[in-house]
């Protein structure tokens, strides 16, 4: 499939997916959303070990195109729920569920599902010049993408509150000092960062980290109890790969360990 409204490569083991309409901030439309699902098969097929999220110009995502939609006064209401449910939910669903780390660097603003998307992602870096919006409630909407389940898991619930019912801005210093990202690096640095942190991903013991990435979203819904249990199962997973020994041979010989994600 050739696309039109992304980029995307895939070379030694790291996927890297572009959001590619500049002219529109990155902005979600029918067609991003159809190539997408189709790019995020090939990182799965593809054999890929981290995979890299970022937007093409001066923004990252501006969230849904408006001009995709048709709310003109004489028009039949548009199904907004079927919208996200064709479209943003099974994006963010399997975001959360690839087996692999996916690492996200805001170039600009991540406004409104892109913002939530960016907050899908594993790791985040952003541009020291990009920010953050909940603007849905500008538009009378509520935050999708997961939003009202990552922003009070990430800043807390008072601070999700005020930043989905007043809409405000926030930095990317700020974001950082409230945890809702990794890092915040200064705009150059951005994408060298962003990429070496995931060829440095790709060469990890990926099948362990998969499990970590699975463990940690299972314990906003566990209790104590049961997250112990998981823990000893995924461990002994984890035990019986080929990962964990080939990491034992190389701490034993003092050599650097060769992962292979298996």
């Amino acid at each position: 499939m050739s696309y039109e409204t992304i980029l995307f490569t895939l070379e030694d083991a790291v996927a890297t997916l572009t959001l590619n309409r500049p002219d529109r901030l990155n902005s979600f439309n029918a067609q991003m959303h159809e190539e997408i699902r189709d790019a995020l098969k090939q990182v799965v097929r593809g054999g890929a070990r981290a995979l890299l999220i970022t937007g093409a110009g001066r923004g990252f995502c501006a969230g849904q195109d408006l001009s995709d939609r048709n709310v003109a006064a004489d028009a039949a209401m548009p199904d907004l729920g079927l919208s996200i449910e064709r479209g943003y939910n099974p994006l963010i669903r399997t975001l959360r569920t690839l087996e692999l780390p996916v690492i996200c660097a805001v170039n600009g603003v991540a406004a409104g599902a892109g913002a939530n998307l960016a907050l899908a992602c594993d790791i985040v870096f952003a541009a020291r010049s990009a920010s953050f919006i909940q603007a849905f409630c500008k538009l009378g909407l509520v935050p999708d993408s997961g939003g009202t389940w990552f922003l009070p898991r990430l800043v807390g619930t008072a601070r999700a509150t005020a930043l989905t019912m007043l809409g405000d801005k926030i930095g990317a210093e700020q974001a950082e000092a409230w945890g809702m990202i990794w890092k915040c690096v200064d705009d150059a640095e951005l994408l060298p960062t962003a990429q070496a942190a995931a060829a440095h991903l790709a060469t990890q013991p990926t099948a362990g980290l998969a499990l970590i990435k699975r463990a940690l979203v299972s314990s906003a819904t566990h209790t104590l109890d049961q997250q112990l249990d998981l823990e000893r199962d995924f461990q002994r997973i984890a035990g019986r790969t080929e990962d964990y020994r080939e990491g034992v041979a190389a701490f034993m010989q003092k050599r650097a360990p060769q992962f292979k994600g298996r």
